[in-house]
């Protein structure tokens, strides 16, 4: 193996998170329908008189804008700087996109709470989630699991002075 390639092996890629392939898909796919969900509920939430509804509903058409260049670049293939945007998003850890997302959907719910505010931003929020529980990493395994709850009983045993429920 020659340096280049052992360079690139030791490099730390953003598939390196500890997310699997299907998680990592239905993240982007919850972003994808967050991103329509706030775009129709954003337009439909503008068609008021009311200020501040019509400044949530701004708000959720540029939630919808950046889930979209987030998430799935290629939809705004037109835009100079959508890849640069997408290449910085992809290098953020799960836990700074949870915030991210979750942030900006609950944006528009304190400028105006509605039904279309409430159930428009309500998937961009599920998306924040499920990076979230990304960041938690994977479930441990039985046996590991196990292994330290019979060492625990063991080491509640020895502070006790007791063995198997009965005094030494």
């Amino acid at each position: 193996m020659s340096t280049e390639e052992t360079a690139a092996a030791n490099k730390t890629t953003p598939e390196d998170d500890g997310m699997t392939w299907w998680y990592r898909w239905l993240c982007k796919t919850a972003g994808v329908l967050g991103g329509v969900s706030c775009a129709i509920s954003g337009v439909w939430n503008c068609v008021t008189v009311n200020p501040l509804n019509i400044a949530a509903g701004v708000w959720m058409v540029l939630n919808a804008f950046v889930l979209f260049l987030c998430e799935v670049p290629f939809c705004c293939q037109f835009i100079e700087f959508a890849n640069a945007v997408a290449a910085r998003a992809d290098k953020l850890k799960p836990w700074q996109k949870a915030i991210f997302y979750c942030g900006m959907a609950l944006f528009p719910i304190f400028l105006s709470f509605s039904f279309t505010t409430l159930f428009g931003n309500a998937i961009a929020f599920a998306t924040g989630v499920l990076y979230g529980l990304a960041s938690l990493g994977k479930k441990g395994d039985a046996v590991t699991y196990a292994r330290l709850q019979h060492q625990k009983q063991g080491d509640e045993e020895r502070m006790t002075g007791t063995a198997n429920g009965a005094p030494e």
